[in-house]
């Protein structure tokens, strides 16, 4: 992204002049407030909108969006939600379904193939939408804050399910959340953005070990990052105000 700018009808400006690229195989997390156009810059990667200055090149074949809710189909079952993309595509075949059972099990939800959506919990659904996202085979991978809504120990698992996934497939990861320790948890470089209208303030990576664990988060090296990107939002939130 080079210069992306993004208005809306009454002039509401949600971004100004951003500069990013992201490098194929990273997890780079888009950490803000609400409000500052974290969403807004996911769809225009996605090419769910338009900039309306500057330029967003995209340099993948396949692309996987896991949006804030699961958005499944309420009629249909795990696995016919998790089928739709060979659906829309009419590549609904014998590899088809193998991938599809792969996924579901990726995502720690086998035994509930033939389950539906109102008889899942949150976490449940947005693992089903998360193998619908991979199953097939992205090389992007766009999230938009897919935990917010749940509670923390449900979050902190699927942190714990997100990150083996993205180590077996290495797709690259745009990943949008306001959670300072999420965002250190799970990526490899952190761009903080400020409020409206929405650029990038800084640009941090995160050097903790990899594969990543539970442990890492009572280490003091994250402990330090947390502190470093605390400072970094905060004085982002001060740019804002100023």
């Amino acid at each position: 992204m080079h210069g992306v700018g993004k208005r809306f009808a009454g002039e509401v400006e949600a971004l100004r002049g951003v500069d990013l690229t992201v490098g194929r195989g990273e997890f780079v997390s888009l950490l803000g407030p609400s409000g500052c156009g974290k969403s807004t810059l996911l769809r225009i990667v996605a090419g769910l909108a338009e900039p309306s200055e500057g330029s967003c090149r995209v340099s993948a074949d396949r692309i996987g969006f896991v949006f804030q809710d699961p958005t499944l189909m309420p009629w249909a079952t795990v696995t016919s939600n998790v089928l739709l993309p060979f659906r829309i595509s009419r590549q609904v075949g014998t590899e088809a379904r193998e991938r599809v059972a792969a996924a579901i099990a990726a995502v720690g939800l086998a035994g509930f193939e033939h389950a539906y959506p109102h008889q899942l919990s949150g976490g449940m659904r947005m693992r089903v939408s998360i193998a619908r996202a991979l199953v097939t085979d992205p090389d992007l991978l766009l999230l938009d804050e897919p935990f917010a809504a749940l509670d923390e120990i449900t979050r902190l698992a699927l942190n714990d399910i997100l990150l083996p996934l993205w180590g077996r497939h290495r797709p690259t990861i745009l990943f949008v959340t306001h959670s300072v320790f999420e965002s250190v948890y799970l990526s490899t470089r952190i761009a903080v953005m400020a409020k409206r209208p929405g650029h990038v303030t800084a640009d941090l990576p995160v050097t903790l070990p990899q594969p990543r664990e539970r442990a890492v988060r009572t280490a003091p090296d994250y402990a330090a990052m947390c502190d470093r990107v605390s400072a970094a939002l905060a004085a982002a939130m001060g740019e804002a105000a100023a």
